[in-house]
Order: C-alpha cells, then sequence, then structure tokens
C-alpha cells in the first residue's frame, strides 16, 4: 500500500539495479532528517530513532527506523548495535543496516565501528569499517565482495558549534568526490536533542549500492559523533 505525502516517483527501466535502489540512479544529494522524540527531549529515555530521507527538491525517497530493545538502548547508549530498516513510499523494506557492538576508541583497535548494508535485505552490497585512528575518525567503503571502494576522512573536532560538521568522502586516490554534513539545526534542538540534519552528497553517476552505503555511513556517524546519552554531550576531540 502506497502511502500519502509528496514522494518521489520511482525511476523505471533501471537495469541491473536491486529492487528499492531505482530511486537513488537520478540523484547525487540526499537530506536526513531525525524526527524529534518528545520523550527522550524531556527525559533522556532513549527510543527508536526515526527519519525521513528526501532528494534535493524535498520530496520523499525514503524513513528509515531503528530496530532494538529498550534495555539495549538505555544500558548501551550510543555505542548500542542496532538494525536500521529502510521503507520506500509502499511501505517495502528496500534497504537494511545492522551495526554489530563494538567500540569507537582507538584504545581498543582490534575492535573497532562497523555497519553492513543489506539491499534488498538478506543481499549484503557493502560495508563501512571505522579505521584506526587516534587524531580524526576514518572510514573504509568496502564492497559486496570486501574491496575498498571509497574512504571517509572526518575532523578532529566534531562537535557542532553553531556550524556544519563535514565528512569528506574520497576517492582511493585522495580525491574529494562527496561529503557527509551534520547540519547545524539551532540551540535548541542542539542543547535539548539529539535530533540531527544531515545532507549527503556523492557523484549523479556512483553506483546506487554505494550511494545506500554512504547513507548507511551516516547513521553510523550519527550513532558515533552526534548521539547523546541522557541528553549529555559526550563528545570530545580526537578519537579517544
Amino acid at each position: 500500500m502506497r502511502i500519502g505525502g509528496d514522494w518521489m516517483s520511482i525511476p523505471s527501466g533501471i537495469p541491473n539495479c536491486p529492487r528499492g535502489l531505482e530511486y537513488l540512479t537520478t540523484i547525487d544529494q540526499l537530506l536526513v532528517k531525525q524526527k524529534v522524540e518528545l520523550l527522550e527531549a524531556f527525559t533522556g529515555f532513549e527510543t527508536n530513532n526515526k527519519f525521513s530521507i528526501k532528494n534535493a527538491l524535498g520530496q520523499k525517497v525514503y524513513y528509515a527506523v531503528e530496530d532494538n530493545d529498550c534495555c539495549t538502548r538505555n544500558c548501551c547508549g550510543p555505542s548500542r548495535p542496532f538494525d536500521m530498516r529502510v521503507f520506500d513510499n509502499y511501505q517495502q523494506e528496500v534497504i537494511h543496516m545492522h551495526r554489530p557492538l563494538a567500540c569507537s576508541s582507538c584504545l581498543f583497535p582490534c575492535c573497532l565501528q562497523s555497519i553492513e548494508v543489506s539491499a534488498p535485505p538478506g543481499n549484503v552490497i557493502g560495508t563501512i569499517e571505522q579505521e584506526w585512528s587516534i587524531c580524526s575518525p576514518s572510514f573504509r567503503i568496502l564492497n559486496h565482495i570486501g574491496d575498498t571502494v571509497l574512504r571517509i576522512q572526518g575532523p578532529f573536532c566534531t562537535f557542532s558549534l553553531c556550524g556544519d560538521v563535514e565528512f569528506e568522502v574520497l576517492s582511493l586516490t585522495g580525491e574529494k568526490v562527496g561529503k557527509i554534513s551534520k547540519q547545524w539545526s539551532g540551540l535548541a534542538r542542539e542543547i535539548f536533542t539529539d535530533a540531527d540534519f544531515f545532507g549527503i552528497s556523492f557523484p549523479l553517476d556512483l553506483d546506487v549500492r554505494m550511494k545506500a552505503v554512504l547513507l548507511g555511513a551516516t547513521f553510523l556517524i550519527d550513532a558515533m559523533f552526534f548521539e547523546k546519552q541522557g541528553n549529555q554531550e559526550t563528545d570530545r576531540p580526537g578519537m579517544l
């Protein structure tokens, strides 16, 4: 069943494209907006995150829902494992992401963060893996056979102070080909909630599978650096 609202029309006649990723063939930007949860804002009690995902025209492309249990959310906080289920406007799950429990600190280089992306669910199309680093966050983007195809380099300080925080998407030769930006959303929203805005840009001709994996990278970056615990900011310079 199709749900109402200003949804992007699905492109047709796209060969060799996983079901549900047809939307990504004609766009080079995604806007990701987290829904404000009033219970979490007022009490600090962690609830499942929900996101709307739009194109540059403001049309809805997907919506995403975090899937885990209450105990995991409130005991593990931002480090919690989760499954992220991404749906299209027909309420069909078209992308599934899995983040296992791991550590983001550079003091534990053998157990760093990752997230696996499947489209359709059950068919792995890529993985984001944190690289060991002391000064600034770094990730590699792997395709379905485990080859590194892109890298992500973040800033030394990821604390948002009245401005955007940018993670650059780099080719294997170091050329900037896109970015993931955590966008400043206003003082009250930044202080009292962890409901964030992100912008993702990438080449128009990038493989749609890698576009979906970059969406997964955005959810991982959000969880690692911008998710608060009890509405308290825990970020600090570097990766310690």
